[in-house]
């Protein structure tokens, strides 16, 4: 499954402003009622203008991590060289693809959206992990992509058609490395001694507190940049209240809504023993509250 990004997504089209970027079942705007429907509108574009800059951050470590691992393979199995080295050429058009929206986000949204961190920076703190613990969060990453998917197209997701597309052939792709993803992981568990795994499991979870800055550094800035440019005249209570819901809509969005897939639970757990995976649990509970006010569609069977 390979696409074009200009035609297959793209197709010449822009962003309908007429409509919202994310669905409510990630944008969470939903949980907030006195927001007018221009603003209610507007606070999804402005998440899916940081999904497109937090997928261009991940898939930057990604497809170097992948290019790496591909080395191992070089001399010997040609089948699964070729499977990783089409996997970091897709990782490098997605980084393009979330470049082009932005590009087309910047021209149609007012002025004053700012990022939060810098990829390459990102991807040296990541890639000085150990592979084990950057495959388990890439897995992660990439499960929750299909997560996305389903909430794209769910019955009530009357999102702009372009965003939809997005979603579309971004899970496509996603998908197949997901499978990869899994299978170079356990290839990497299966080659560390028990003590090199505790160590990853603390890794991990130190890149998972990582990931959780980020989002709680680019939730603010997104605040902030919202209250600039809505219409609505907030209270101060219902400021907070806007901060917090983007805080926690990226929460659900990059950690917990991946945490919930059952096929990341089933591989990642069965690698670590009762005490570690008490430690992930452990690390986990403060953000687990992070989930919507009312059902998503978002978990899939394993």
């Amino acid at each position: 499954m390979r696409w074009d990004i200009e035609d297959d997504v793209l197709r010449g089209r822009r962003f309908d402003m007429s409509k919202p970027f994310l669905p409510s079942g990630l944008s969470l705007a939903g949980e907030l009622p006195f927001l007018r429907e221009g603003d209610r509108r507007l606070f999804s574009q402005v998440q899916g203008r940081s999904y497109a800059y937090i997928f261009g951050l991940v898939e930057r470590f990604i497809s170097a991590k992948v290019l790496e691992i591909s080395r191992a393979h070089s001399l010997g199995d040609q089948v699964a060289l070729e499977a990783l080295v089409r996997m970091t050429d897709e990782e490098i058009k997605h980084q393009e693809l979330f470049r082009r929206l932005e590009t087309l986000m910047a021209a149609d949204m007012p002025a004053g959206y700012s990022p939060a961190a810098e990829p390459n920076a990102v991807a040296v703190a990541v890639l000085g992990k150990s592979t084990w613990a950057v495959l388990a969060l890439t897995l992660h990453i990439e499960l929750f992509t299909q997560a996305h998917y389903r909430a794209s197209i769910a019955a009530e997701a009357d999102i702009c058609e372009l965003w939809r597309d997005v979603f579309l052939f971004h899970w496509k792709e996603e998908s197949q490395h997901a499978v990869l993803d899994e299978l170079e992981f356990l290839s990497a568990d299966a080659r560390l001694t028990p003590a090199q795994r505790d160590i990853a499991v603390g890794e991990l979870i130190e890149l998972v507190g990582a990931l959780d800055q980020i989002l709680q550094a680019q939730a603010a800035a997104d605040a902030a940049y919202f209250l600039g440019v809505a219409t609505g005249n907030f209270t101060a209570a219902q400021r907070e209240m806007i901060a917090a819901t983007f805080l926690k809509a990226y929460r659900w969005q990059y950690i917990v809504s991946g945490v919930m897939q059952p096929r990341l639970q089933k591989v990642l757990f069965a690698t670590m023993t009762p005490g570690q995976v008490e430690r992930v649990n452990d690390a986990l509970a403060p953000l687990l509250s992070a989930v919507p006010a009312e059902p998503s569609p978002i978990v899939a069977q394993a």
